[in-house]
């Protein structure tokens, strides 16, 4: 009977309830449908938002009181880092200079180890060092104070978005206001989307007969872009309205527009887009998006309606029509008074040449950074997350490196069937950091590294090891030492037979240890080589940093063994540190998108060599480059004292040079790919390469103080005997003094007696 009554209920009430059940369950579904979405936007927004590329920068310009660094050096600097030069500088990124001052506002910047507020700095030269730095923001004189690091490249990830992400408080207030009141004028009114925005741009574009205004507010555009497609559907559209919604209801109004103003798309370069206004500042006017002023402001509001369209480099006329339109609005919102309104309106766009965010900028050195990042920070996600990497590069070394690379190596090809390549580094002596990195001619090319890579024979740069060797044995040897250079036959790998000979073909008989060296001369080296022995100069040979295994024969002494660049700088940079070893480097620290530092460079440093003994070895290199196979260094910079030496490989194959002046090592290596003959030998071909380089800038004359227990002393040229000063025939060297027996005679080659006259002190308390 109850099932009759239920078939009998009337239609209407049957369709009633079947409607309630099925509302319900829609509600249900739309619910659990608005609980996914809202778990996907958390889980977005909790997170990192965006793969953000790690910023490389270069190392800071630290003037200190007292260093020697010409203003054109400094101004170079600034020129660099986007400086403006204005006749009163009083906002930050501005400067002037007159007469041996600078006045700046440096910026702040937030450095690895703290963050440095706006600092207003007056700096003064005399005699080109600097004299003072007073910092007015403190009122008082400093010893130093640091310029803010270059930003280099930026490491992009597979993602092909590039952005650097702002927060509101480091972008002018004026840019958000701007932002909304063309974009969104509702956006502090509405919860996530505007109907009578909608409405009414519906009604507009109804009346156009086509698409010119959208209803979408901020944060659906937010919405839009982070988690949709660009898909045109009702579908999107009303996904994209619930999140909006969503987005509004869980955060903040001031999270919303942080997040778009490091979202929206401005700009394309290359491959790579460019999100967000901080990155979009840099593109386009070379500056942090603090310091952007109103018309510059006004710009990217009005780019934001479409990036392609009010493209400034290909459509300036179009982005200024709106740019002023942009500025209308905030001089009517009374966000902008008439005189600035005025000023901006009729002033040009200003950019910039884009240059600052070109990628791939110095691969060799890139690549370096980006396998020591590769150890440092193994995680993946943790490099895309926007990390800062402080590095040791110094941008005018590296583009002078890479100019006297190119210019050198076509002038030498002229002359030459085989392709010439080359590579170079140059290195701080009393940091190990690396300060540049050529990888090949072909400076922008990313491919192989010879710097890093390439693995050659490097011929007489290894004889410095050999003649440290024996100047450790200070009771054996000395720099006045006399060596033989005659004929020697030794047996060789697989029972051969070796007779190294001079390059010049000639034997002297005797020659002194630093004339040897001076002038490489190959078989003084080979018997100086033998005495000492070959396992105790392979052991120098590890003591100064080289890893690479070589077999222990004769040969070895005159450089046969390969080794790259960059192994071969790690020889040279512990030479030049008076025997200490610090591992070269190119990364400092690396700091999290939020300043926290994830990983510091430790302080590291080793003597391995004795300190007197490398001190001698650096003076025969000094007079390698003032009277040896390296005096055009000499003759080129007749006041400034460096040191270095040559190498050449058999059959002319490979032209090497590694020398240094106060301050860094550089190594270069001319040479074919293929390993053909180049014929140049080192002076030739590596050496015109430093030469060109040091001229592109300003080296710092060798000054190296006197070790405990040094001195001058005086050695018979002929014999190496200790001899009394001013004798004819004589030769005064550096030495190490305690070591030395006393002069055994005169000038006329009489016997020097011993005194046996006591002092007062001996009458009294001696024997």
């Amino acid at each position: 009977m109850a099932k009759k009554r239920k078939d009998n209920l009337p239609k209407p009430r049957r369709l009633r309830g079947f409607f309630f059940k099925l509302m319900f369950l829609g509600l249900v579904v739309f619910a659990a449908y608005m609980v996914y979405l809202d778990a996907q936007i958390k889980h977005t927004f909790s997170g990192n938002k965006w793969e953000v590329p790690a910023q490389i920068y270069a190392r800071p310009l630290v003037l200190e009181k007292g260093l020697e660094i010409t203003p054109k050096e400094v101004l170079e600097e600034l020129k660099l880092l986007g400086y403006r030069k204005v006749a009163s500088p009083d906002s930050s990124g501005e400067y002037h200079y007159s007469k041996n001052t600078l006045i700046l506002q440096r910026r702040a910047f937030h450095f690895a180890d703290t963050r440095e507020g706006l600092r207003h700095l007056r700096i003064n030269w005399r005699g080109g060092r600097i004299s003072t730095i007073t910092d007015h923001s403190a009122g008082r004189e400093v010893g130093s104070v640091r310029l803010e690091p270059w930003l280099v490249t930026r490491l992009v990830s597979s993602s092909q978005e590039d952005r650097m992400l702002v927060t509101l408080d480091t972008v002018p207030e004026l840019l958000p206001i701007a932002l909304t009141l063309v974009e969104d004028k509702d956006f502090y009114e509405h919860h996530g989307v505007a109907p009578l925005s909608i409405l009414r741009a519906l009604i507009v574009n109804i009346k156009a007969g086509r698409t010119v205004q959208g209803g979408s507010t901020l944060t659906q555009q937010l919405a839009k872009n982070l988690f949709l497609t660009r898909e045109r559907s009702l579908v999107r559209k009303v996904k994209e309205a619930l999140m909006a919604l969503l987005i509004d209801a869980r955060y903040s109004k001031n999270e919303i527009l942080q997040a778009y103003l490091n979202e929206v798309f401005l700009a394309q370069n290359g491959e790579m887009a460019v999100h967000g206004v901080g990155l979009a500042s840099y593109f386009y006017f070379d500056r942090p998006a603090n310091e952007l002023n109103p018309g510059e402001i006004a710009t990217l509001v009005a780019m934001v309606k479409g990036p392609s369209y009010y493209n400034p480099r290909r459509y300036p006329e179009r982005v200024i029509e709106r740019r002023n339109l942009v500025l209308r609005i905030l001089f009517e919102a009374n966000k902008l008074n008439r005189t600035d309104y005025k000023r901006y309106i009729n002033s040009p766009i200003g950019l910039a040449t884009g240059d600052s965010l070109a990628k791939g900028k110095h691969p060799a050195f890139m690549d370096k950074v980006k396998r020591e990042l590769t150890e440092i920070l193994a995680d993946p996600n943790l490099r895309d997350s926007g990390v800062k990497v402080f590095t040791t590069l110094d941008i005018y070394a590296q583009r002078r490196a890479e100019k006297a690379v190119k210019q050198t190596l076509q002038s030498l090809q002229k002359d030459r069937k085989a392709a010439l390549q080359a590579a170079m580094l140059v290195t701080n002596i009393s940091s190990g950091e690396i300060r540049a990195i050529v990888g090949g001619k072909d400076t922008a090319f990313k491919g192989f590294n010879r710097a890093l890579d390439a693995r050659r024979q490097i011929g007489s740069l290894i004889k410095p090891a050999v003649y440290l060797t024996a100047l450790e044995d200070p009771t054996t040897f000395n720099l006045a030492s006399p060596l033989d250079d005659k004929p020697i036959t030794l047996k060789s790998t697989g029972g051969k037979m070796w007779s190294p000979k001079n390059e010049d073909k000639k034997f002297r008989g005797q020659v002194s240890l630093i004339h040897a060296l001076t002038n490489s001369l190959n078989v003084p080296t080979v018997n100086l080589g033998m005495q000492v022995g070959l396992n105790n100069i392979a052991h120098t040979v590890s003591q100064l940093g080289v890893k690479s295994a070589f077999r222990k024969v004769p040969s070895m002494t005159l450089g046969a063994m390969a080794l790259s660049p960059i192994e071969t700088n790690q020889m040279y940079q512990t030479l030049s540190n008076t025997g200490r070893y610090i591992p070269l480097h190119t990364v400092t620290s690396v700091v999290s998108a939020n300043n926290r530092v994830l990983w510091k460079k430790a302080e590291f440093y080793s003597q391995r060599v004795d300190e007197g003994a490398t001190y001698l070895l650096n003076y025969a290199l000094y007079k390698v480059t003032q009277e040896g196979t390296a005096k055009r260094v000499g003759q080129n910079f007749p006041n400034i004292n460096m040191a270095g030496k040559t190498g050449t490989t058999d059959d002319f194959r490979d032209s090497w040079f590694s020398g240094f002046d106060r301050n860094n090592v550089v190594t270069v290596w001319v040479g074919n790919d293929d390993n053909k003959p180049i014929n140049l030998t080192g002076s030739g071909g590596a050496l015109p390469v430093f030469i060109n380089y040091q001229k592109l800038q300003q080296p710092k004359s060798l000054s190296r103080r006197f070790p405990k227990g040094l001195g001058i002393a005086h050695f018979d040229a002929a014999t190496g005997a200790v001899t009394v000063a001013g004798c004819p025939n004589s030769m005064s060297v550096p030495a190490i003094l305690d070591a030395l027996p006393p002069p055994a005679q005169d000038c006329t080659g009489n016997p020097i007696k011993k005194s046996n006259k006591k002092s007062w002190w001996d009458k009294l308390f001696g024997d």
